[in-house]
């Protein structure tokens, strides 16, 4: 009996921790950093990265090629500006993942992302 009353404060102790975690995380609006995504199709998307219920990409960016365009072969375009009109979150099939990879601050990409728009 006594074991199983330590095992439960234990637990109560270890959930007020993580809900203190979760209020400190937004409160201080702590930034999540942008991933690049390339999945086996060949698409690549850049987002912030998250995995709980299921793995998405919101504030997604995705590249397209611009075939006429020599001078600029590539663009990032806000994945919500899509002409089907989607919004800018994307879950992805993490079995169709080839590769991803956290963008560093000094990215040309993440410096497109941020400059959006102006």
């Amino acid at each position: 009996m006594f074991l199983s009353k330590k095992n439960i404060l234990l637990f109560l102790v270890a959930l007020v921790i993580i809900l203190m975690a979760i209020i400190y995380w937004r409160q201080n609006n702590v930034e999540k950093p942008y991933y690049a995504v390339y999945l086996e199709n060949g698409d690549i998307y850049f987002g912030k990265v998250s995995i709980f219920p299921y793995l998405f990409l919101s504030d997604v960016y995705f590249l397209q090629k611009n075939i006429s365009d020599s001078q600029n072969p590539f663009s990032v375009l806000k994945f919500e500006n899509a002409f089907w009109g989607p919004e800018s979150k994307i879950y992805i099939n993490r079995e169709k993942i080839i590769w991803k990879t956290r963008l560093k601050d000094d990215s040309q990409v993440l410096n497109i992302i941020k400059n959006y728009g102006n």
